[in-house]
């Protein structure tokens, strides 16, 4: 117990001096975790709209596929990853294997089944409901994705929420393609993951203690936002 007692104190004394290397390490977790994030809802969202609009032979398949990757293992995608940009892979002149580069692909893989999900069911009910009259305003596909977007705010900004969630949870597939460098790629899950394996519990414990106050924050941001959103 007093070793435990111990490291939760050395963690607090981390944070609150700013030590430089927490610090590094958590703004290289945010960045890549946002970017990530947005490149997601750049892609998922028009997606999930444009499946709730239109109608193909296929549409089914996908829809479902899409729902099952929702479960998609971490570790298969960053291995999938590494052997695409690994030098013998495909993708390996780009030289990406172990950049956060790699790791933002990597989360940007793992993201966008969600956020495709929460956009395509709501968009589907309010296609439903407005779906007639955009058609009687002939409405273009693109321009009838925007009024789904404009009535659908409050699924847009829990879908991101979600998919920056994820993002910064994400510990098997960035630990495989980003290779965990100290300085250059190390976040705050694979951080923990590795002080912990060596004993250094105030590190760890830090970065865990910041891990969990984001996620208090971004769950906070998100039932002010989407009140608010709902309000209007």
């Amino acid at each position: 117990m007093n070793d435990f007692a111990r490291s939760i104190a050395a963690a607090f004394t981390l944070i609150g001096q700013a030590d430089p290397e927490l610090l590094g390490i958590v703004a290289l977790s945010v960045r890549v975790s946002l970017t990530a994030s947005i490149i997601a809802l750049l892609i998922g969202a028009p997606f999930g709209a444009l499946l709730a609009i239109t109608r193909f032979r296929a549409r089914q398949v996908i829809i479902v596929l899409t729902n099952a990757l929702l479960g998609l293992p971490p570790v298969v995608v960053g291995l999938a990853l590494y052997l695409l940009l690994s030098r013998s892979g495909p993708l390996g002149a780009a030289g990406l294997l172990f950049t956060p580069a790699a790791m933002v692909i990597a989360q940007t893989l793992l993201a966008t089944p969600i956020v495709v999900a929460l956009v395509h069911r709501p968009a589907t009910l309010l296609w439903a409901e407005y779906g007639d009259l955009a058609r009687i305003d002939g409405l273009s596909t693109l321009r009838s994705i925007g009024l789904l977007f404009a009535l659908g705010r409050t699924s847009l900004l829990t879908a991101f929420l979600a998919a920056f969630g994820r993002a910064i949870a994400e510990v098997g597939a960035i630990i495989i393609v980003g290779g965990n460098i100290r300085g250059f790629t190390r976040t705050m899950t694979t951080a923990i993951a590795l002080e912990t394996s060596k004993g250094d519990l105030p590190l760890a414990l830090g970065l865990g203690l910041i891990l969990l106050a984001l996620s208090v924050a971004v769950s906070t941001v998100a039932f002010l936002l989407v009140g608010r959103v709902g309000e209007k």
